[in-house]
């Protein structure tokens, strides 16, 4: 007996390693059988990602799709391909150019999160998604880091231009559309950040305390109901921590309630984010499969746990083989020849549609609006105007082939603008364009004081006053209450001498919202004649602007969020955003010293 065990050993033995060099070729039906032939170090690269180009100077995308956020990696002896990961929830976001190419790579800019669901529409939100999933599919890339479907807790947050709603019902029907429009395409979607990603300030080091039926009827729910109604493929970990637990390092998130109680089939990839700050091998224990972008030393961090026993291999084949079923998925893998061609001249003209859906009236005293047919000359006034603000900036940007402005808009529409203001404006708008590398999206320009001759002479010559509102914010920071939320000391003056010029000669004076997130209007809104909330809409903006000024579309929207009379009326405003103690950390930069972290077990 004793021979007879050493020699089934042996032969298992051989088995094995004859496997493991013998030419195995993934495909839909073999992955359990690819992971037995992968050698420990293979299954450690593929639970990596192969890194980004753009943000650590390492990887593929300039081999595979310029601009895109990273790969996974490329086992070639296995047939194991990489894919390409790209953000973002406003349409595609890549390079528009390349390297010794004179081909131009432009994506669509679609209008914003909090835009779109102010249409209240599912239909119109997969539509959108539809169609930027077209340009994911034709431009060579198999998941869209898309939606972001955090709620807006706080009016300050910098990422709620992304996000849908403070209501966790209607933000997980639409992104439940916008996924099921996606992936409609034959590709992939992430939704993120998985979970109470509310804040940019800290949002590395942030540990939300909230209750478990806070936590379950508001912030996961919106989770909940886009991972049961849509399937999307992968799942995005946020950086914060939930009750003192790392979001990318919580089995409880990640295994029990993700997959177990919802079903979730698709794979978890982290945020973006270095080696040094997190642990590495517990984020495989938690069901967290892609560390992205990805780095070595991740790897060496899971390869010594793994030596170390403080990691299972079979922890670890889990993760390995769940990556394997989303790739044999992709399009990559199963050969498209992607035409790097979307009709984008469609896809601009449905931007154009969505966004004037997504409108909303504030204020409509007298029907000042739509425009009468007899208000051809206009007096437009507001930096915004002239550099109208299509989306937000960090990884919600898109890299977009034009922007139409409101006053290209206006013209467009066979409006005549007051060509003083015009001339001012522009040449102001240029001298104050900021210097600089800006692959993140431009920030807003401040509003500009203008003499008040000019104001005086538009109200004798112009029949209407329009006046553009502009708020940008993004990734990796806060908002501010002051002049920010609230208004400058610039605006309120340039608004109250528009108002009294053009009331004295009884004129009207419109104000146009284009804005990312809520600001204040309890202290101006009975100045203007009417109010329009226009958001950031896209690249098509101005000229969905003057379809609605005009009345060549209805402003059919509604709001999906609160606008408070005061900052200081939000539930949130004495701690956000919540800072520790100590050297403020800001963004993607964490200053606060972590607390020593246990081994997985």
């Amino acid at each position: 007996m004793k021979l007879v065990y050493i020699g089934s050993a042996c032969v298992a033995l051989l088995f094995s390693v004859t496997l493991r060099a013998q030419d195995v070729r993934l495909n839909k039906d073999n992955v359990s059988q690819v992971v037995a032939a992968m050698t420990l170090e293979e299954k450690v690269d593929l639970v990596v990602g192969a890194g980004n180009t753009v943000f650590t100077g390492v990887g593929n995308t300039l081999k595979y799709v310029p601009g895109a956020a990273g790969t996974t990696a490329e086992i070639e002896r296995l047939g194991i391909t990489p894919t390409v990961l790209a953000d973002g929830p406003a349409g595609l976001r890549i390079s528009p150019k390349r390297k010794d190419d004179a081909g131009s790579y432009y994506c669509t800019g679609f209008p914003i999160a909090s835009a779109l669901a102010c249409s209240w529409n599912t239909g119109l939100v997969y539509r959108v998604g539809d169609m930027i999933g077209n340009e994911v599919h034709e431009y060579g890339v198999d998941v869209l880091l898309a939606p972001g479907m955090n709620l807006q807790r706080d009016p300050l947050c910098g990422r709620n231009f992304e996000y849908y709603s403070e209501d966790p019902v209607l933000t997980g029907k639409l992104a439940a559309a916008f996924v099921n429009g996606v992936q409609s395409n034959g590709v992939g979607t992430s939704v993120k950040h998985f979970a109470v990603n509310n804040q940019e300030t800290n949002r590395k080091d942030l540990d939300v305390r909230v209750s478990q039926r806070a936590l379950r009827e508001l912030y996961l729910r919106g989770f909940e109901i886009a991972v049961r109604e849509a399937k999307p493929w992968t799942v995005m970990s946020a950086y914060n921590m939930i009750n003192g637990q790392q979001c990318m390092e919580s089995r409880e998130l990640l295994t029990d309630i993700l997959r177990g109680e919802w079903g979730f089939e698709g794979i978890v990839l982290c945020d973006w984010a270095s080696a040094g700050w997190r642990n590495s091998a517990q984020e495989i224990y938690a069901g967290n499969d892609l560390l992205t972008p990805g780095s070595e030393q991740q790897k060496q961090e899971i390869l010594q746990a793994l030596k170390e026993n403080k990691l299972a291999e079979k922890d670890l084949d889990v993760c390995v083989t769940r990556i394997l079923n989303y790739i044999v998925r992709t399009p990559r893998f199963n050969g498209y020849r992607y035409s790097d061609k979307p009709d984008l001249k469609a896809h601009a003209q449905a931007a154009r549609e969505a966004a004037t859906e997504s409108v909303v009236l504030l204020k409509n005293d007298k029907a000042a609006l739509p425009l009468k047919t007899d208000v051809r000359k206009v007096g437009l006034f507001g930096v915004s105007s002239y550099e109208f603000i299509a989306g937000g900036t960090g990884s919600g940007d898109v890299n977009k082939a034009y922007v139409v402005n409101l006053l290209d808009g206006l013209r467009n529409a066979g409006y005549e603008v007051n060509g003083k203001l015009s001339e001012y404006y522009m040449t102001a708008k240029e001298a104050a364009q900021p210097k600089g590398d800006f692959r993140l999206g431009r920030p807003a320009l401040k509003e500009f004081s203008i003499d008040k001759r000019l104001i005086m002479e538009s109200a004798e010559a112009d029949d209407v006053a329009i006046l553009t509102i502009g708020r940008n914010c993004g990734e990796g920071l806060d908002r501010h209450v002051e002049d920010d939320f609230e208004l400058t000391e610039i605006e309120k003056e340039l608004m109250s001498d528009i108002c009294e010029a053009f009331h004295a000669k009884g004129k009207k004076v419109i104000v146009v919202m284009n804005i990312s997130a809520v600001i204040e209007t309890s202290s101006w809104k009975d100045a203007p004649d009417a109010i329009l909330l226009t958001w950031l809409l896209g690249q098509e903006g101005g000229n969905a602007v003057a379809d609605v000024l005009s009345g060549k579309a209805n402003p059919s929207g509604k709001l999906a969020m609160s606008f408070p009379i005061s900052y200081f009326d939000c539930s949130t405003s004495d701690n956000f955003p919540y800072d520790f103690v100590g050297p403020k950390a800001i963004g993607n930069y964490p200053k606060i010293p972590r607390p020593a972290r246990k081994n997985v077990h």
